[in-house]
């Protein structure tokens, strides 16, 4: 019986190791919540400058001038800049704070690959969002958003946690919707981006993180 428990276990301990070569697993559930976090302050700036630009909008005469619309895309994009940097800072903290209580490396070849599979969908959403400022079709960037970053956990989910697949795929399904309510892309935004972060990052933690 004994030497079947220890069997047992020297097969846990090799499945271990095979999966922390071939899988990042030190991804932090901390790092969700930080990132939902954010986004929702980014999302409720980003809120605010649009109402701003509105009402100057209406309130606006053809002598004073009206407000400029490249000034607030501008800002939209300092903005999502801003919230993009502080988050990837933030995450990147408490993952590499995980790791190193697990006693594992961050950069690992688990970790370049999940960076490589993640950056490609990203790197073409990102196009894709110039593309459709560029043809005025703003109404379209928080979905195209939403879709690419989803399709983007999806590719690089079978580097780490199983968990972010699913979060990949309510990001699609979630910027799919927001197709057909053209005008109200920064809620859905709002929902992808922090809302979902949030919740799968507190249940991530509880799942895993706790454990350790």
């Amino acid at each position: 019986m004994s030497q079947e428990k220890d069997y047992l276990q020297d097969l846990t301990d090799i499945r271990s190791m095979m999966e922390r070569s071939t899988r990042f697993i030190s991804l932090s559930g901390l790092s969700g919540v930080f990132i939902g976090v954010v986004a929702l302050i980014g999302a409720g700036i980003a809120h605010w400058k649009v109402k701003q630009f509105f009402h100057e909008l209406d309130t606006s005469y053809v002598d004073q001038g009206y407000p400029d619309y490249n000034m607030l895309f501008i800002h939209l994009t300092i903005i999502a800049l801003s919230v993009l940097v502080i988050a990837l800072l933030g995450g990147w903290y408490f993952t590499a704070r995980k790791a190193k209580k697990q006693g594992q490396k961050v950069w690992t070849k688990a970790s370049r690959q999940l960076l490589v599979n993640l950056f490609i969908p990203l790197s073409v959403g990102g196009v894709f969002c110039i593309a459709m400022y560029y043809h005025r079709l703003v109404g379209l960037i928080a979905p195209g958003m939403l879709i690419f970053y989803g399709l983007a956990l999806v590719n690089s989910s079978k580097y780490t946690l199983n968990d972010i697949r699913y979060l990949g795929l309510l990001e699609i399904i979630l910027g799919l919707a927001a197709l057909f309510f053209y005008g109200y892309g920064l809620y859905f935004w709002l929902i992808g981006f922090g809302v979902l972060h949030i919740f799968y990052g507190i249940s991530m933690y509880y799942k895993y993180d706790r454990k350790k």
